[in-house]
């Protein structure tokens, strides 16, 4: 038969742990340590807060091996699409442009540089070119717009008091390198 008075010391036992577990438990939860329910939420509210900023800087990295990917295939197009391979592609693209702007080129001059821009080499353009003040606009705006990269550094204007406007435009545009 089992032993009561050892099963009853060890229920009192078992009920003065629990006791003061509850009574360090009150102690803890009204204490000015842990503070009040107002200001536990308040900090719940400031951490969700944060949660919310963290959770909204961290958005674009989102996928990033993804736009990675993605990126990698837009530089290769862009420069397909966007630096020729060779210089007599330059002056047809320039030659067309003009033409379709009723501009005419009356001289230039290239020279590729020496340096290399990764896989580009810069080439620097200067041309002399006429045409009605409309025509040069839309050209100038027809070079900036074109799919070929070219970068106006400056255009000077040198026309004559009557007749057409005549401009010197300087401007750069690149090749593939070991072009």
């Amino acid at each position: 038969m089992p032993d009561l008075r050892q099963t009853r010391k060890n229920l009192k036992v078992a009920l003065a742990v629990m006791a003061g577990v509850d009574l360090l438990a009150a102690v803890v939860y009204f204490s000015p340590l842990v503070g009040s329910a107002e200001t536990r939420r308040q900090e719940l509210n400031q951490l969700q807060a944060e949660l919310n900023i963290k959770t909204r800087q961290v958005a674009p990295l989102q996928n990033l091996p993804d736009k990675v990917v993605l990126a990698s295939h837009q530089i290769g197009d862009f420069y397909k699409k966007r630096f020729p391979a060779q210089q007599s592609q330059i002056l047809i693209e320039f030659g067309k442009l003009a033409a379709a702007n009723g501009v005419t080129i009356e001289q230039g001059k290239y020279k590729k540089k020496d340096e290399e821009t990764g896989s580009v080499q810069p080439v620097e353009m200067e041309w002399d070119v006429a045409g009605n003040y409309t025509s040069l606009a839309k050209f100038i705006n027809a070079l900036e717009r074109d799919d070929m990269f070219f970068i106006i550094n400056s255009v000077t204007l040198g026309g004559e008091p009557q007749g057409l406007v005549k401009l010197n435009v300087k401007l750069e545009t690149y090749l593939k390198a070991g072009s």
